[in-house]
């Protein structure tokens, strides 16, 4: 990594225009393990500027030619592929594997979707007389999290890619390095001068700056809710799209004629996985009530087999959560459970036996919580647990709906109609029957405040086009 103190525009490695630098943290170990520039107002003018100046030619660029540098950008990620996943630990102290096998590699499962999704995807289409015209909306502010950094970075620049647009990007300054990386990986493929931008920073001094820019025609926000709220406001002044990827507090329903065995310690490791920081974690588990001491076994027998450890370690499950913010705010949360009444019935404050540094959070489940429990209405973003108990499945759907999210819902079953007809009733813009293999083709996008606009594949394509009507395309000519 040797452009961390520069940010990439107009095609090159260039300088901030106001020196100052950032420390980026090992959470594992609590100290920084390297350090990045981060940006100022005149960086994203700068970075703005070059994405406009080469919209008008990127953007009337053949969807052959755009499908072309995205088969590039994929084989550049995929020479980098393991330098990506190591920043990937390091930054976000994910196992070396999972930064491997599920982080790294949704960044290539990206590419890939996208890719296939161009092969078929149509721009314009004939009705009637009228000739519909799919566009690019124009320059766009990108801005993405420190979660599932590569996941986030790529489902945005590569339909932006696909759809013609020019942007500007800024990764979390909490996890970077995986996005300088991806930076080089845009230049390595060839992509032309200003299409592609990235400047680090804080989400005040650059984000905010991007989404307000008069000369930003869309931004594509994944955050939080409270963080999105501001990006929309600030962006409302110029009247611009905003698409935004939110929080979410999805429940998991376990119906009656679900196996709880599996329903269940399934459901933890869904919930557990990436350290509990994923904004569609299944962190609400709904039981049938006479099941609920069974499901709080299970669930403490599979949350004490989770080995919480040094990320570089092949054994370990569960890494440290990203940041002592982080930490701090779960560890609260968890109190709070205790203080409300809820039974703590694995892990509890404080980190694992035998962990004296690094933000590493025990793995913990609560049961008998109410829907009201504050555990149990908001976003915790660690690997917590509550499992609810209900009477009736008319109870368990009105409690998963029972919130200000919608990001996604889960059903078990071993009926698929039964499960089918759950879903329907869900409020949220994913459901997941059964766990099934992740799905690139899928919609993603939230209900409610967990968002609004769709990413993966086609979809994603479709959020950065405008649609235009050209009435008469098939007309006969005025008279003069």
């Amino acid at each position: 990594m040797s452009q961390h103190l520069k940010f990439y525009i107009d095609g090159a490695w260039v300088d901030p225009m106001v020196p100052a630098l950032l420390d980026v943290e090992d959470p594992s170990k609590e100290e920084p393990f390297a350090t990045i520039a981060i940006g100022s107002k005149g960086d994203v003018d700068r970075a703005v500027a070059a994405a406009k100046v080469a919209f008008p030619s990127f953007s009337v660029t053949e969807p052959a030619e755009r499908l072309a540098l995205l088969r590039r950008i994929l084989d550049a990620y995929n020479a980098r592929f393991d330098d990506i996943a190591d920043a990937v630990s390091r930054e976000m102290g994910a196992p070396l594997h999972f930064a491997r096998d599920s982080q790294a590699a949704a960044g290539r499962a990206h590419l890939e979707a996208t890719i296939a999704a161009m092969e078929q995807f149509s721009f314009s289409e004939l009705r009637g007389s009228t000739m519909i015209v799919r566009e690019a909306i124009g320059v766009c502010a990108l801005i993405t999290p420190w979660n599932w950094p590569l996941n986030q970075i790529v489902c945005k620049v590569a339909p932006a890619i696909a759809a013609g647009c020019t942007m500007v990007l800024k990764p979390s300054e909490i996890a970077p390095i995986s996005g300088l990386i991806f930076a080089e990986v845009m230049e390595a493929a060839g992509t032309p001068k200003g299409v592609f931008n990235l400047v680090n920073g804080r989400g005040p001094d650059v984000g905010q700056v991007m989404a307000s820019h008069l000369d930003v025609d869309m931004v594509s926000f994944t955050g939080s809710t409270r963080a999105g709220v501001i990006v929309a406001k600030v962006a409302a002044d110029t009247v611009k799209r905003v698409a935004q990827e939110l929080g979410g507090k999805s429940a998991n329903i376990i119906l009656a004629d679900a196996d709880l065995e599996s329903a269940v310690r399934e459901g933890v490791e869904a919930c557990f996985g990436n350290s509990g920081q994923s904004c569609d974690a299944p962190t609400r588990m709904l039981v049938p009530a006479e099941w609920h001491d069974e499901a709080l076994h299970i669930a403490r027998e599979a949350a004490e087999s989770l080995a919480v450890g040094n990320p570089r370690d092949p054994d370990t499950d569960l890494g440290p959560v990203v940041s002592l913010t982080q930490f701090n705010k779960i560890q609260q949360l968890i109190e709070m459970g205790i203080e409300e009444g809820a039974l703590l019935v694995a892990g509890g404050p404080g980190r694992p036996e035998g962990l004296t540094r690094g933000y590493y959070v025990r793995p913990t489940v609560f049961g008998h919580v109410s829907p009201d429990m504050t555990i149990a209405r908001e976003e915790i973003f660690g690997p917590v647990l509550s499992i609810i108990p209900y009477q009736t499945e008319e109870e368990a759907i009105a409690i998963a709906n029972d919130t200000v999210y919608g990001l996604a819902a889960y059903i078990q079953s071993n009926d698929i109609n039964h499960a089918r007809r759950v879903a329907s009733r869900m409020r949220a813009g994913s459901v997941y029957l059964n766990y099934p293999a992740w799905d690139t083709a899928a919609p993603f996008g939230g209900y409610k405040q967990s968002g609004n606009g769709r990413e993966y594949a086609d979809w994603g394509i479709h959020d950065f086009l405008e649609v235009k009507g050209i009435v008469g395309w098939q007309g006969t000519p005025a008279s003069a």
